[in-house]
């Protein structure tokens, strides 16, 4: 089967690739580039850095802008998908959905109307496990974006490891955050991974915070030898 993967650059999308990988041949990228830093469907923080991922990855990458407005950008994605089964014969469409099920209900609706599966590697796996395995399988994942109590810009930036992994379990018990940023909390930008032929070497960067949301913007990037 040849799968496109929905790609946002972060940490569910890119284990969700390398899962998908290890049983199916993926053939490229899809990346929706929205205009609304508070869409319901797509990660914004660095998504401009997916075009050095997908170089890292050697996969071709489909990228199309987006308003970014409720429903109208479910229109946008579904020409995006579209593209990808004209294009590269796409079978299925792979996705990083773990609890949303707004997200993963209307993808399910766009696969079903263009004829291609929808593949959740990831859907309802325990959040604190699919870090660690994060972890233990070498991504270099780092805190993009910050949008909850108490998190604040002291997270921004910082690497996922095993001390940070705990304390986003301590504070989903003590606050209800989702310890993977499932409903919003957390977005992330992975610098490296296993199927990485280059890793990205971030160059300049800046970080924008206000109480308790804030982004890690990458201003200038590249990839370096491993």
């Amino acid at each position: 089967m040849k799968l496109g993967v929905l790609f946002s650059g972060g940490k569910d999308s890119i284990l969700a690739l390398h899962k998908a990988a290890e049983k199916e041949k993926v053939v490229c990228l899809i990346t929706l580039v929205s205009e609304n830093k508070e869409s319901f469907m797509f990660h914004t923080p660095n998504i401009d850095v997916t075009a050095l991922q997908a170089e890292a990855l050697g996969l071709p990458l489909i990228r199309k802008a987006t308003a970014g407005e409720p429903e109208e950008e479910l229109k946008d994605l579904e020409e995006a998908i579209a593209q990808a089964v004209k294009d590269f014969e796409v079978d299925g469409v792979v996705t990083g959905a773990v609890e949303s099920v707004y997200q993963a209900a209307r993808i399910q609706q766009i696969c079903n109307r263009l004829g291609v599966w929808c593949v959740n590697p990831l859907w309802k796996r325990n959040q604190k496990a699919l870090l660690e395995e994060v972890v233990a399988e070498g991504f270099k994942t780092v805190i993009s974006g910050v949008f909850a109590y108490p998190l604040d810009k002291t997270w921004l930036g910082k690497q996922i490891d095993p001390e940070m992994i705990e304390r986003l379990v301590a504070l989903s018990e003590e606050y209800g955050l989702s310890p993977s940023g499932e409903g919003g909390e957390i977005e992330t930008t992975v610098l490296d991974a296993p199927m990485f032929k280059k890793k990205i070497e971030v160059l300049d960067s800046e970080v924008e915070a206000q109480g308790n949301s804030g982004v890690f913007r990458i201003k200038q990037a590249r990839l370096t030898e491993k």
